[in-house]
């Protein structure tokens, strides 16, 4: 795996909005992701019948719908595994944007 740049306040802020989406409702997971621009998007995973989101992309499809056309970087707090589908929406807007993994508790682990 391919070393990721540092983490840094800006991120940390990422961090901090992905615990709380999580967190509000007790998601499986939280995200957020920052635009070109620097603003932020936050969401949470939905299990709806019929309807499944991951936070990663919840916050993605939140970002593209306010304009954003780049990604710089996202956070994905989660116990489990980051979807193949956030992973996707995340590099369809930035193949470069890295994407970090943290755990519930908020550590960094990827």
């Amino acid at each position: 795996m391919p070393e990721l740049p540092e983490f840094t306040a800006e991120d940390n802020k990422l961090l901090i909005l992905a615990r709380g989406a999580r967190g509000r409702i007790g998601a499986e997971t939280g995200a957020a992701v920052r635009d070109g621009d620097g603003r932020t998007y936050a969401a949470a995973s939905v299990t709806l019948p019929g309807l499944e989101l991951s936070g990663l992309q919840l916050a993605v499809a939140n970002a593209v719908a306010a304009g954003a056309e780049e990604l710089e970087a996202a956070v994905v707090v989660t116990a489990g595994e980051v979807d193949e589908g956030g992973l996707s929406a995340v590099r369809h807007l930035s193949s470069a944007a890295p994407v970090y993994v943290a755990d519930p508790d908020g550590t960094i682990r990827e």
